[in-house]
């Protein structure tokens, strides 16, 4: 009777279970550095990754997915383009925007705009250290950017993720400036028309049934947070953009998941503006509100009509 064979004696090994790489448990796009990864704190050093840190990498990357093809309409064979990021933190996107797209291409600018100068700092010198010399980083508020002489006449695109309050509305302005062809904006907290919102409660309860809507503090913030970004789109498309409204990633992963798309065709829409103003006249938010969207009170602007008036 033959002895049972000694797996350690002969015949075929064992297969060992294969472990996928970071670059397939992250589903990593092509040509994405791992290097780059650990050093925003995305990877660890022995290349792990938490929960948290794959929910960032998942809104960066579906975020890219918006981008990328934006600027590849831009670019010409005598025009690379350029994209300021406003409120840009630790430059998350900017870097992945560089390493995927930027790098390759050889031209073009990253510019980074964000107030806490430690963060600043710290995106300086990982550009250096990586060799991403087309990016640059500003500490200036997203106000102040408009005019800085760092930044060139026009940005073709600008980027606003999570950028709190009016911040957002201030990227706005920047593009509109900047006569940028293209904006992504995902905003954060709205706080500045539920101020106004509560203000004038009482006088809008007696005036309008509609006021019901924002007569309990829950209500004001969320209609608050809501109008605002209406009241933005309408004001892109009264001011020659095409918008597109979508989400950013499901709400699990984050709850300010409106995605924000503005291209520039040069058609301003006479009726946007004129609803944006409506919906400003009806809750009574004109006087407050309308410089915030490009308008002046009609009490203002027919002064103004009157006076030019020969």
């Amino acid at each position: 009777m033959n002895a049972p064979r000694n797996p350690k004696q002969g015949g075929k090994p064992a297969a060992k279970p294969l472990t996928p790489s970071p670059a397939e448990q992250l589903d990593l796009r092509p040509g994405q550095s791992l290097e780059l990864l650990k050093e925003l704190h995305i990877l660890t050093r022995e290349g792990r990754i938490n929960q948290d840190s794959r929910r960032k990498l998942k809104q960066v990357y579906h975020l890219f997915n918006f981008i990328e093809p934006l600027l590849a309409e831009l670019f010409t064979a005598d025009h690379a383009p350029s994209l300021a990021d406003h409120g840009a933190g630790k430059s998350y996107l900017g870097f992945i925007l560089y390493d995927l797209y930027f790098k390759a291409l050889g031209q073009g600018h990253i510019y980074g705009i964000e107030t806490r100068s430690e963060l600043v700092e710290r995106s300086r010198t990982l550009a250096r250290q990586l060799g991403f010399a087309r990016m640059s980083f500003l500490n200036l508020s997203v106000a102040e950017s408009a005019d800085a002489a760092e930044l060139p006449a026009q940005v073709d695109v600008v980027t606003a993720l999570h950028a709190c309050d009016t911040a957002t509305d201030d990227a706005i302005a920047f593009g509109l400036q900047k006569r940028a062809r293209a904006m992504v904006l995902v905003p954060c907290c709205q706080a500045e028309m539920a101020a106004c919102l509560r203000q004038g409660k009482a006088l809008q309860l007696s005036r309008t049934p509609l006021a019901e809507l924002w007569r309990h503090p829950l209500h004001t913030r969320e209609l608050g947070s809501q109008v605002t970004n209406v009241l933005r789109c309408l004001y892109l498309e009264a001011s020659g953009y095409q918008v597109t409204v979508t989400e950013l990633v499901g709400w699990e992963h984050s709850m300010k998941n409106e995605l924000i798309i503005a291209r520039y065709t040069g058609q301003k829409k006479r009726s946007a503006a004129e609803r944006l103003r409506a919906i400003l006249r009806e809750m009574g938010l004109e006087q407050a509100m309308s410089a915030r969207f490009g308008l002046q009170p009609e009490a203002e602007a027919g002064h103004s009509a009157e006076t030019a008036s020969p």
